[in-house]
């Protein structure tokens, strides 16, 4: 996404027809390579690639010379593709795999090394994903610390549009490698991915075994780019025509990535997913958002549990991070609007539309100096902190907090002009900068006016809504572009530092003195 006052490298995007592998010669899939991560136990990895129609291929597992497991399969007549599904695995390595196709009595073999088992995480997005570890604050001090994470293993897809579903990645930015300084900044916008990273080597911290990340992300790019023709259908989305956005720099053709960038891993076994995109819907069918999102996560499902023949979990962990700050010249609401969309309206997650899922909340890592613009700002440690937080307790069934207060009840007293919220944790108040709004209606017009917090106590707080002489229809929290500044959101969980997310209830059923239920 380009930002007044920074221009982007010159990009030249690949637009690649339908292929056909007719032609292929024998060979792996593009991202089956040396270096790269399999996804362990219990799932089984999956290896495939291309060869001669009728052939017979054997893929023999080694550990150091000793040949440890072996598959043998044919290649398929139409697609001319073959695959296996090798036995779930421990965590560890190195490994090789060994490859042979037979065929009218010749043999060709293929080989990769160094090849570990741990856990594969994909992350894709927009710019804010894009941004490279040489972006982010501290930059010198995090592209020297690579010594300790080599069994963190890092793959970047090339950006690419297709009109059409690709089986196989037709181009990539950076094959399977272990980390170095110079991959992991190689420059603005390119390779390696800062969130994905970052979110990997915290991962690796608390875990201690391999993992593979592969980061698929395109500045300024709609989610509408990153979704299947199916599940734009199912949500009204074809029906529309291309909207044109100052928020949209990159493709924005219906499907054109999710045929490129994603679909082509969609044979690959997954851990999970993080995601970070939003920015380029604030005016490109944001109403829809709160569809299209969800439809994106249940639909990247079940395509990779089927493509990986069922290894991959039908209902995968898949993170996201909520929207951040930006400085605009508008006072509209239409970023709080997406923040609210990202959890399908609900405020928070998992819920019953986003079951399995994770956020990371952003709002307060603004960046008001940053040189790519406020919209892209260079904390993304925390960013990344906050997400591996979520991914321990979704992903991997961690008893910790992932998350910051959310709102829980709601207690209207008329009389005394208070309205009581009590929240799910212990809550911090980190400032007295009011961000509470109530609406105040009365002959059929409600305008926001601001509710003071009047008392805290551990896990409950009363707002001062005297000033509302009508009617209160609806409360809302940093319900703004720009709700606070760097890590000074009024709320936070004392323990973990995590911010209380934004959030609109609506009080038109509430009763003076009785209590609503907010968060299920």
């Amino acid at each position: 996404m380009v930002v007044p006052g920074f221009a982007f490298g010159l990009v030249l995007p690949l637009i690649l027809p339908a292929g056909t592998s007719a032609d292929v010669g024998f060979r792996f899939a593009s991202y089956i390579n040396n270096y790269m991560v399999l996804q362990k136990e219990p799932a089984g990895a999956v290896i495939w690639g291309y060869g001669i129609s009728g052939a017979t291929v054997t893929v023999t597992l080694y550990q150091q010379q000793e040949a440890i497991m072996k598959k043998v399969t044919s290649v398929k007549a139409r697609s001319h593709s073959w695959m296996v599904v090798l036995d779930p695995m421990k965590p560890g390595g190195p490994y090789k795999v060994m490859a042979q196709q037979t065929f009218r009595r010749k043999n060709i073999t293929l080989r990769v090394h160094d090849v570990l088992f741990g856990d594969v995480w994909l992350c894709s997005g927009q710019s804010n994903m894009q941004m490279t570890v040489s972006q982010v604050f501290n930059a010198t001090k995090e592209l020297a610390n690579t010594a300790a994470y080599q069994s963190v293993r890092i793959f970047s897809v090339s950006l690419i549009q297709a009109e059409q579903e690709l089986e196989d990645l037709a181009q990539v930015d950076l094959q399977w490698a272990k980390p170095t300084s110079e991959n992991l900044g190689h420059g603005i916008f390119t390779y390696m991915s800062a969130v994905c990273w970052l979110f990997g080597r915290y991962l690796y911290d608390t875990l201690q075994y391999p993992i593979g990340l592969i980061s698929s992300s395109w500045a300024g790019t709609p989610i509408e780019a990153w979704s299947s023709g199916r599940s734009l259908r199912a949500c009204g989305v074809l029906t529309r025509g291309l909207i044109q956005s100052d928020f949209v720099t990159g493709p924005s053709k219906y499907s054109v990535l999710w045929n490129a960038m994603i679909h082509p891993l969609h044979n690959m076994t997954l851990k999970g997913v993080i995601w970070y995109q939003g920015e380029s819907n604030v005016n490109f069918n944001r109403d829809l958002y709160n569809c299209t999102f969800p439809a994106l996560i249940e639909d990247w499902r079940q395509t990779f549990h089927r493509g990986s023949q069922g290894q991959t979990e039908r209902f995968f962990p898949f993170g996201f991070v909520q929207l951040s700050s930006y400085l605009s010249a508008t006072s509209d609401d239409t970023f709080p609007q997406i923040r609210w969309h990202q959890t399908a309206d609900f405020g928070y997650v998992p819920n019953a539309r986003m079951p399995s899922t994770f956020m990371a909340v952003a709002m307060d890592l603004c960046d008001r100096k940053s040189p790519f613009g406020s919209i892209h700002p260079r904390d993304k440690q925390t960013v990344a902190y906050r997400l591996h937080l979520g991914a321990r307790a979704v992903a991997y069934g961690e008893k910790l907090i992932f998350q910051g207060p959310l709102p829980e009840n709601m207690e209207l007293l008329a009389d005394k002009g208070l309205l009581n919220l009590t929240y799910s944790l212990e809550i911090q108040v980190q400032r007295q900068h009011n961000i509470f709004e109530i609406s105040c209606c009365s002959d059929h017009q409600c305008k926001w006016l601001p509710a003071p917090l009047d008392t805290v106590s551990a896990q409950s707080l009363a707002l001062n809504v005297r000033s509302c002489r009508g009617t209160p229809a609806a409360l809302r929290y940093a319900w703004a572009t720009w709700p606070c500044e760097y890590k000074q959101c009024p709320l936070y969980h004392p323990g973990s530092a995590l911010p209380a997310p934004p959030f609109v209830a609506f009080l038109t059923d509430l009763r003076p003195g009785a209590h609503r239920r907010l968060a299920e």
